[in-house]
């Protein structure tokens, strides 16, 4: 769906993937597979290369990849138990109204391309008539709250969630919205990688409204305004590392404020078309943006506005029509953005779209039968380790003064912690899965999500919902209800393994714990407080201190050049930058501390100092597409998995020591230029 539930969360990896444990661990308590490695390469040249180099050979990039790696080898295992457990009911009779028949059903259609082939264009044709019939700028937002509905966003978006000033209490939330590259730089950037993008995308909209029955001079009239509306958009927009400063994209109002402030925008009409009866008090992320909207509407003509929303529609449907769609979706955003070669296979998006609409459904089938009691038992364990060592790490930084350490002790244990799956699951019994067509059903599966939504508008934070379904391969943390989560299909290997002793786990789920704790006090998680609410807790000095301190790393990334003449960028990353250090420190302490009194000794050849540095590095191991590492590095908060390893080492003393690393090596930092926050 076209739709983003936009909830200021920090998770472990930007993608979510699906899954859940049921691959087995290496079967060695040193949780070192001795194969990933590559001994052709010294740890201190190229330490990702060293740990991971002989998996990266392993498990080459095939055509279905953009990028392959850990994540992607859990995904894979995953979506086959997925497969057989929605098979289980696409083969099956199941009672009407039920989970199976709704399961089952939908699969079913995503998977029938002989129906979608024959219907073509047809399941979305009475709404693309309806789009082009406007006549008047009046109809304009009626059909946009219209679209939303169906799943379609178009010239901003919003979402009910906790008020960033007032954590307990859930508030309407309108954002930016409208560009369907996703960053503004695609839309505003001269030089020739980024145009010869914006070329392809132009060519995409053309492709997709002669598709759709349009001549070949109506679709590229139509893509010129699509552009322009884009475009204008986009130069108002704010970027991404603008979006990353809580403050700088709250500004709450009333309703008569929103009225005054944008007057060419109807809003009781677009509450009106969302079902939403009235709203008070909102919060508008990005004011200027939204002003353009206001002027576009009242400026442009209507012709340019049914252009830009049947392009959204023809977006937003395209994986759920004709192979024609989907193909030609896939050729710009796979091919052309990410350098994939092939799409995945037809069950894999079935599997996928019927996790997207009935995730925690799928969730609670896949948890009764994958994750076993001693995992979480296990975990929770060490989140309690891992909360010990960060409150010592904590005490002992000199930087920081006596009165905002109790501050952020408090915040440390105040931290609701969440482990595998969620107490109680959503309730889709209002949700109908009908065979009329594919497309109807994703149509009501998101109207079903923002009705569920909007029910929570006013009402308190409901701080045991899950942002994240329990088979899925990540981990977040939320600031604003100071949680944070680990799902059950991140608690395998190479992230957790039972069979493994402790410097295998806390060198990878250990970290990655450590890693989500330290969002609560990254360069925005520290801007909310023990309760969620955006408040500044600092004294003024030690805000001044964490700034200088971080900013060490944000200078060492960006010099970072992750292709010839592409510097990674240290600004949007430094969150996830941070989060990565902390995890590291508080991980290294908290495996200490658990094996001071019985020391593991030597397996493989290896310390077990050295395997909890090896683990860290096995998580990220992967290869990646050049296309893939320029997109991300334009729009992910988080560094490339290469320097997640050879960034983040080289400012820990303990990978110095269990190496031997020394000032001969390449990757030796100076100890006064190595980055030290947590």
């Amino acid at each position: 769906m076209k739709t983003k539930q936009y909830v200021a969360v920090t998770a472990l990896m930007l993608v979510a993937m699906t899954g859940c444990t049921g691959q087995q661990g290496t079967g060695n308590v040193a949780g070192i597979d001795p194969t990933n490695l590559d001994p052709t390469v010294t740890a201190g040249e190229d330490f990702y290369c060293y740990a991971c180099g002989g998996w990266m050979k392993k498990h080459p990039l095939t055509p279905e990849y953009s990028r392959y790696g850990t994540f992607e080898a859990l995904m894979e295992n995953n979506q086959k138990q997925l497969k057989e457990l929605i098979e289980g009911f696409a083969s099956g009779q199941n009672q009407p109204g039920t989970l199976g028949q709704k399961i089952g059903d939908l699969y079913n259609m995503a998977m029938d391309s002989t129906t979608l082939n024959k219907e073509g264009i047809a399941p979305i044709k009475e709404q693309l008539e309806k789009i082009g019939g406007l006549t008047d700028k009046k109809q304009i937002i009626p059909m946009v709250a219209e679209l939303l509905n169906a799943g379609v966003g178009t010239y901003f978006s919003n979402y009910v969630y906790a008020d960033p000033k007032n954590s307990s209490m859930n508030i309407f939330q309108l954002n930016q919205g409208g560009i369907n590259l996703g960053e503004k730089e695609y839309y505003l950037d001269t030089d020739s990688v980024t145009a010869g993008i914006r070329e392809n995308y132009k060519a995409y909209i053309v492709k997709l409204f002669t598709h759709a029955g349009f001549s070949a001079d109506e679709a590229v009239k139509k893509m010129a305004d699509v552009m322009e509306i884009e475009t204008a958009i986009a130069k108002e927009s704010f970027n991404a590392v603008q979006q990353r400063d809580p403050e700088a994209n709250y500004h709450k109002m009333s309703f008569a404020e929103l009225k005054s402030t944008f007057q060419g925008i109807d809003w009781e009409a677009y509450l009106k078309g969302l079902g939403i009866s009235s709203v008070d008090e909102l919060n508008v992320g990005q004011i200027e943006p939204i002003k353009e909207v206001d002027r576009l509407i009242n400026t442009l003509p209507v012709s340019k506005h049914v252009a830009y929303m049947q392009y959204n529609l023809l977006d937003a449907a395209a994986n759920y029509l004709s192979d024609d769609f989907i193909a030609a979706r896939f050729d710009f955003y796979g091919k052309v953005l990410s350098g994939r070669q092939e799409n995945q296979p037809r069950w894999k998006r079935a599997v996928n779209a019927v996790d997207n609409m009935l995730g925690e459904a799928v969730g609670q089938m896949y948890v009764e039968k994958y994750f076993p009691a001693a995992a979480k038992e296990r975990m929770v364990s060490l989140v309690k380790n891992l909360q010990t060592a960060l409150g010592e790490r904590i005490q002992a930084q000199t930087w920081m003064n006596d009165s905002t350490k109790v501050k952020a002790m408090e915040k440390l244990a105040a931290f609701h912690v969440k482990v595998g799956y969620p107490d109680k699951w959503k309730d889709y019994s209002s949700l109908e899965i009908k065979k009329d067509s594919y497309w109807a059903n994703v149509c009501r599966a998101n109207k079903w999500v923002l009705t569920d939504m909007y029910s929570r508008l006013g009402k308190p934070v409901d701080k045991e919902e899950w942002l994240m379904t329990p088979q899925t391969v990540n981990a977040y943390y939320n600031p604003s209800t100071n949680e944070i989560c680990f799902p059950a299909g991140i608690l395998q290997y190479p992230f957790f393994d039972m069979n493994a002793d402790d410097a295998c786990n806390y060198g990878a789920i250990g970290v990655v714990i450590g890693h989500e704790m330290t969002h609560g006090f990254d360069d925005q998680g520290r801007q909310f407080d023990k309760n969620g609410n955006l408040t500044d807790w600092w004294s003024p000095e030690d805000a001044e201190r964490f700034t200088s301190r971080t900013k060490v790393m944000e200078d060492f990334f960006n010099g970072i050049e992750v292709l010839p003449g592409l510097k990674a960028n240290g600004a949007l990353t430094l969150g996830e930058n941070i989060a990565d250090h902390g995890g590291l420190k508080v991980a290294y302490l908290a495996f200490q501390n658990a094996t001071k009194d019985a020391p593991l000794g030597v397996v493989d050849g290896f310390t077990p100092e050295q395997r909890f540095f090896l683990s860290y590095a096995t998580v990220w191991a992967g290869n990646i597409r050049d296309e893939e590492i320029r997109s991300r590095t334009k729009s992910d908060p988080h560094s490339l998995s290469r320097w997640r390893v050879n960034g983040a080492l080289p400012q820990i003393q303990a990978w110095y020591d269990a190496f031997g690393i020394t000032s001969d090596d390449s990757m030796y930092i100076a100890p006064e230029k190595r980055v030290d926050i947590w």
